[in-house]
């Protein structure tokens, strides 16, 4: 998961109201348990410390959920008497949340999201494509190739003119199959997508592919069924697959780069940050010095991490973290603040463009459930 939309959440000091709500209204008696479940979050943020002003900002929006087009739940931030990111999920929060604390509580976040990869589909055919992506918010049409169609007027009879017609339709199609490829080669870049799906008819996804540039071909899916004309439900869910697949591999490469770096246990390598025998890091103490040199590049974190709730210690900027309030006043900071593991390492990890991946349960990870793979090590 990219974590670059919360950068907002950092841009201003706390403390901050953290809500994770379920929006679902599929019951007849749903706008009353809506209201049942609104003035439990506010009575958890009057709890929990919060001043009126936010308290009020973050019901009014709550309030405003439309009846129509909910999604399951939604995550509010808001400090200062304004919510800062109102962010619909994928999944209902199992149980409504509301705290109030130094830094936005964002660790629930990664179990709440649609985290599969964004995707760019071709429509294809034998005139041009359709170009469509798809990422956890978005479905939106971004462009189309249109090619040559050849149209052949035969008044001779078949056979004396079939060769050169065949040969003018294939040269035809051809030059329609580069030029599809070009222009999602030129497209690429700015989708922003990790894969790419090929639709329609299995000559003309191969003729396209083979004219990709490799980098894109490496990330290529050709897919059965569909063209520019389809997009029904089988498809739709082979889709689904393509990205669910590119997103467990992603994780699994991550989480070999972390074991490969981790080595044999109790291995350590000398230097001014003890992050393990290589580019990996292993509970809260290594991966908070990596993060405050600005090395993780990815940070994992166990869906069950037993850590993730332990307390560190933070300064006012995303790379002032250290497990012993020493250590952060050594940093300058006048009056660190106690913190979760979690959201001060997911802050650090945000700022710095580095990248999350939640470890279901029951898959080998880190110990403790908190760990990360370095850019680099000392």
């Amino acid at each position: 998961m990219e974590l670059g939309f919360l950068k907002p959440l950092f841009d201003r000091p706390g403390p901050w109201a953290s809500v994770y709500i379920d929006t679902t209204r599929a019951t007849e008696d749903a706008p009353a348990q809506q209201r049942l479940r609104e003035r439990a979050i506010a009575g958890q943020l009057i709890d929990a410390g919060a001043d009126a002003y936010t308290t009020r900002a973050v019901m009014k929006r709550l309030a405003d959920e439309p009846v129509a087009g909910s999604p399951p739940g939604r995550a509010l931030f808001a400090a200062g008497a304004e919510v800062v990111l109102d962010i619909p999920l994928a999944r209902s929060p199992i149980v409504g949340e509301a705290a109030w604390s130094t830094l936005p509580h964002i660790a629930p976040l990664p179990g709440l999201l649609d985290d599969l990869p964004p995707c760019l589909i071709a429509y294809i055919d034998r005139t041009g494509a359709d170009l469509e992506l798809r990422d956890a918010y978005r479905r939106e049409p971004v462009g189309r190739a249109e090619g040559r169609e050849w149209r052949n007027h035969r008044s001779l009879p078949e056979d004396r003119y079939e060769w050169h017609y065949r040969n003018k339709t294939e040269n035809i199609w051809n030059e329609n199959a580069e030029f599809i490829a070009t222009e999602i080669a030129r497209r690429w870049p700015e989708s922003g997508a990790e894969v790419l799906v090929l639709v329609g008819d299995p000559r003309e996804r191969r003729a396209v592919h083979n004219e990709l540039p490799e980098q894109v071909q490496a990330v290529a899916v050709e897919v059965e069924r569909g063209n520019r004309s389809s997009a029904d439900g089988q498809l739709d869910r082979r889709i689904a697959e393509v990205r669910e697949k590119q997103a467990r591999t992603r994780l699994e490469g991550a989480l070999e780069r972390f074991r490969i770096g981790r080595g044999r246990p109790g291995e350590h390598r000398a230097g001014p940050v003890d992050t393990g025998p290589g580019e990996a890091a292993e509970g809260v103490p290594a991966v908070v010095n990596a993060a405050r040199s600005h090395q993780v590049a990815t940070l994992l974190l166990g869906q069950a991490a037993s850590d993730a709730g332990r307390d560190v210690w933070i300064g006012p900027e995303p790379d002032q973290i250290a497990v012993q309030r020493s250590e952060t006043q050594a940093m300058g900071v006048a009056k660190p603040e106690r913190a979760r593991a979690d959201d001060a390492l997911m802050r650090s990890a945000a700022v710095a463009d580095a990248e999350l991946l939640l470890v279901p349960e029951g898959m080998p990870g880190p110990a403790g459930g908190l760990g990360a793979v370095l850019r680099w090590t000392f």
